[in-house]
């Protein structure tokens, strides 16, 4: 089944008509309520967005920098697969695929699970390099992660093998090595001539793009248990926020490392050992003057970037990034809730249940969903079982829903007319 008709209005992708009931037996309404109920100060209240912008290229992690990337727009209306690929090894034990594919300058690059990076032409897939990043004597180690950035044809990766490397990204040649305290689970963030990574043991490093020197670090508290995997640094205004598995979330001067504020995003009254863990593992997006950010723990945040004043908070969080458009932020929870919140205030416009369990009566299996990324007025949402599904950013009524070839666990990137997704087992595929 493609995705013809995704993004052609209300009637694609098998959305926006009035289905007849589904026959079996009836799941109790119980079962699936939400755990965060709408504000009815918001309900005569229309969501309005900004205009869809297309996305040239998609460098880093999130997109952007800032990682807030409001309103992407496609140049089709209509999307049908172009074409899969495999990019390597998929993720199995404990070498995972943690970081999207990136897109510049009409070549994809991707790192698998082994750390080893791959070249593709954009319009076709055709593999134009390959290269292996491992050490000749960790080969057979366990990875844990690593990622990608590109700035001025260089591309820049982190590896479980903690280091930073420099690529030129015409030819493949390594530029620098540089060799960090502690590996690396997430993508770099690259702005200005400037590297930033995040280790295991919740240091944010800062290095000269050109010479791969380090020109300042950060240390956070050391944190036993976490979630494979980690957020990417967000950086703008000269600020980067880096946020930590401790839950700790800090504010950095770009120029040398220096603390301009602090906070640490640990929910009240968790108990168990799961919904404890405090980790922001979703990206930080900076936002003009705010920093919205949500952990595991059960807590999402919107901070002043210049003071750290917590602006407000809500008692919902998750382990996927928050995604700001305009006036509204939309995110997605633990107990898979898809919500809608007003940027100023946090208050929730809509919630949306997606599907918990693959067998809801006996409430087995637990379905994990990853995004949301919004595009061209869809709010796109994968999980484990391959199933993408859209949304409405307006309503939260769901559009449409079909199914992809593996397990999605990496929200899609979005370049020129295309929509990639990356899945666990390390297929690359294209809809344009």
């Amino acid at each position: 089944m493609g995705m013809t008709g995704l993004l052609a209005g209300c009637s694609g992708w098998l959305g926006g008509t009035e289905e007849p009931p589904l026959p079996g037996e009836r799941i109790s309404v119980l079962a699936l309520q939400s755990t965060v109920q709408p504000d009815i100060d918001l309900s005569d209240q229309r969501v309005v967005l900004p205009e869809p912008e297309p996305m040239v290229d998609w460098p880093q992690n999130g997109g952007i920098p800032s990682h807030a990337l409001h309103h992407v727009g496609l140049d089709n209306d209509v999307l049908k697969q172009d074409w899969s690929i495999d990019i390597g090894e998929g993720s199995m034990d404990d070498n995972l695929l943690l970081n999207q594919a990136i897109i510049a300058r009409g070549v994809i690059f991707t790192i698998d699970a082994s750390a080893e990076v791959r070249a593709f032409a954009a319009n076709s897939g055709k593999r134009i390099w390959s290269l292996e990043l491992a050490p000749e004597d960790e080969e057979d180690s366990t990875l844990l992660g690593g990622g990608l950035a590109y700035e001025g044809g260089i591309i820049y990766a982190t590896t479980g093998f903690a280091e930073i490397i420099a690529i030129d990204a015409p030819s493949a040649t390594v530029l620098w090595r540089t060799q960090v305290s502690a590996p690396m689970r997430s993508a770099p963030t690259v702005r200005g001539g400037r590297v930033f990574a995040i280790t295991v043991d919740n240091q944010t490093i800062a290095l000269n793009a050109l010479t791969g020197e380090t020109l300042w670090n950060h240390r956070g508290a050391a944190e036993g248990a976490a979630f494979i995997g980690g957020a990417s640094p967000a950086v703008d205004q000269g600020v980067v926020i880096s946020a930590y598995s401790t839950g700790e979330m800090y504010a950095l001067r770009v120029e040398n490392g220096q603390v301009i504020w602090s906070d640490a995003l640990a929910g009240a009254g968790r108990t168990d050992a799961v919904s404890a863990i405090a980790d922001i593992r979703g990206l930080p997006v900076i936002d003009n003057d705010l920093v919205i950010a949500t952990s595991n723990s059960g807590l999402t945040v919107a901070i002043d970037l210049r003071t750290g004043y917590r602006v407000w908070e809500l008692e919902a969080g998750g382990i996927q990034s928050p995604w700001v458009a305009g006036d509204y932020v939309y995110l997605l929870t633990n107990t898979n809730d898809l919500i809608a919140l007003r940027r100023k205030t946090g208050q929730v416009k809509w919630v949306t249940v997606l599907p918990r369990f693959v067998d809801p009566e006996d409430q087995e299996e637990p379905i994990v969903w990853t995004g949301p990324v919004l595009v061209g007025d869809r709010l796109i949402v994968g999980n484990e079982q391959g199933e993408v599904m859209t949304v409405s950013p307006y309503s939260g009524d769901i559009l449409g829903k079909d199914e992809l070839s593996g397990p999605i666990t990496l929200p899609p990137s979005v370049a020129g007319d295309s929509l990639y997704f990356l899945t666990a087992d390390a297929d690359l595929i294209a809809y344009r």
